[in-house]
């Protein structure tokens, strides 16, 4: 197979970057300096134990890819590009007949729940995973991807549930390329246990550090609404005993891992983050089974204030969040 990764930031590049680098063929999309850097000079993969240096094809969209039965699109953009990426791919023709929609399947390999959902729209065979690989990407060219010995954890299976030959396919491409990638028929209740991990990600964009006050309360808040919603997922244990000690993160000498993605992408001058989709899909659901959700929503509105203010991660903000997130719990009663 032939894996054309639609978006190659910090998780694209790494699962991108492994893939090719065990003799996978693989197609990294990139634009802009990041894609012009990629083409010049290559990928250079920065891990604890090594340093690479990877000559993996770029393109900047579908027009320079001639697509094959063979390709599994990976989806790595954030979650408020996936609209555009996927429209931009679902047309495009598949040698020997009919469109990528129609022909291939896309494995949605990004935080959140919904991308799953708006791939499905518009592709017959989705695959989810569920994405812990910490990987931090600032630098034109270059992604530093600090767990040892083993890359990544991908748990992945059909969405909305189920396992099919392409999963167990991608899942033995991706344990050959120094990442664990076990197959789940129930696969989103994986994913809705990494959005609970994520929703401390609208924090540190906002103060450029972890508040482990507000991130429990937010956490409290959601486990609230997934339990009125009647979504299961998967325990803390479950997560600690399948991640075990192959991905750890380790340090770098000479490298700062930095944050988290949506701190990436408010450093990098992004003007977008994933909050609405991560803090705001518990808000979606708070708001349709009933359920008060002034935290998350605080969150995700001061995380998109900041991206869109162009306004760069301050510690000094920890205390008028916290002021902000108190006001909205008291007025929500």
């Amino acid at each position: 197979m032939r894996y054309i990764v639609i978006g190659a930031g910090a998780i694209g590049c790494s699962v991108g970057g492994r893939l090719h680098e065990s003799g996978h063929e693989v197609v990294l999309v990139a634009r802009g300096e990041h894609g012009d850097a990629l083409r010049a000079d290559g990928l250079e993969l920065i891990t604890p134990d090594q340093r690479l240096r990877l000559r993996v094809p770029v393109v900047s969209g579908p027009a320079e890819v001639r697509l094959r039965p063979d390709d599994v699109l990976v989806l790595a953009v954030k979650t408020q590009d996936s609209v555009a990426a996927l429209d931009a791919w679902c047309g495009e023709p598949v040698l020997g007949g009919g469109t990528a929609g129609e022909r291939l399947p896309v494995l949605c390999a990004q935080n959140g729940v919904a991308n799953e959902r708006l791939a499905l729209r518009r592709f017959r065979q989705v695959l989810a995973a569920c994405v812990v690989l910490p990987s931090t990407f600032l630098t034109p060219g270059r992604v530093v991807a600090p767990c040892a010995p083993l890359t990544g954890l991908l748990p992945l299976g059909r969405y909305p549930s189920g396992v099919d030959r392409t999963c167990e396919l991608v899942a033995a491409d991706l344990a050959e390329s120094r990442m664990s990638a076990p197959v789940f028929a129930d696969v989103m209740r994986w994913k809705y246990a990494k959005l609970l991990g994520n929703l401390g990600n609208a924090v540190e964009a906002v103060c450029g550090r972890r508040s482990p006050a507000l991130v429990a309360l937010a956490r409290q808040e959601a486990d609230r609404v997934l339990t009125a919603a009647g979504i299961d997922r998967a325990s803390e244990a479950e997560f600690a005993r399948l991640q075990g000690d192959s991905v750890t993160v380790r340090p770098i000498d000479g490298v700062d891992r930095g944050l988290g993605s949506s701190w990436q992408s408010v450093v990098r001058g992004k003007t977008s983050v994933e909050a609405p989709y991560l803090n705001g899909e518990i808000v979606l659901l708070g708001r349709t089974h009933g359920v008060p959700t002034p935290v998350n929503e605080t969150l995700a509105h001061a995380a998109v204030e900041s991206a869109r203010l162009g306004r760069a991660p301050d510690e000094a903000l920890l205390d008028r969040l916290t002021e902000r997130v108190e006001a909205a719990v008291e007025a929500a009663g």
